[in-house]
């Protein structure tokens, strides 16, 4: 699966999906690029999943015209400590290929 990790976390985290193509924003020159148009861009270069801090990005996009996963990571703070906690999830999902179209909230324990 190609993956893009939001800006707004913690690069470090691209070592929690070793078994993925990883990218950052960052990684592909798309720093400060509005949600709309990082979700086109993400479809034109066939990445299949979005992670975010962003607990906004669900309720801000329609999802019916984009064909992306984009996974909401509910913690209080985006550090890695408290993020990669959260990495086993969305591995068990990736790997189970149970993605559909529009957000999947995990959850801090």
């Amino acid at each position: 699966m190609r993956l893009l990790l939001d800006e707004n976390l913690p690069k470090r985290l691209k070592l929690d999906f070793p078994n993925h193509e990883i990218f950052t924003v960052r990684d592909k020159g798309w720093n400060g690029v509005k949600n709309g148009e990082l979700l086109k861009r993400m479809l034109a270069d066939s990445f299949d999943a979005l992670l975010t801090f962003d607990k906004n990005l669900q309720h801000q996009q329609n999802f019916e015209k984009y064909t992306l996963t984009v996974f909401v990571l509910n913690t209080k703070i985006n550090t890695y400590a408290v993020l990669t906690r959260l990495s086993d999830k969305v591995n068990s999902i990736l790997n189970k290929g149970e993605m559909g179209a529009g957000p999947i909230i995990i959850n801090q324990d």
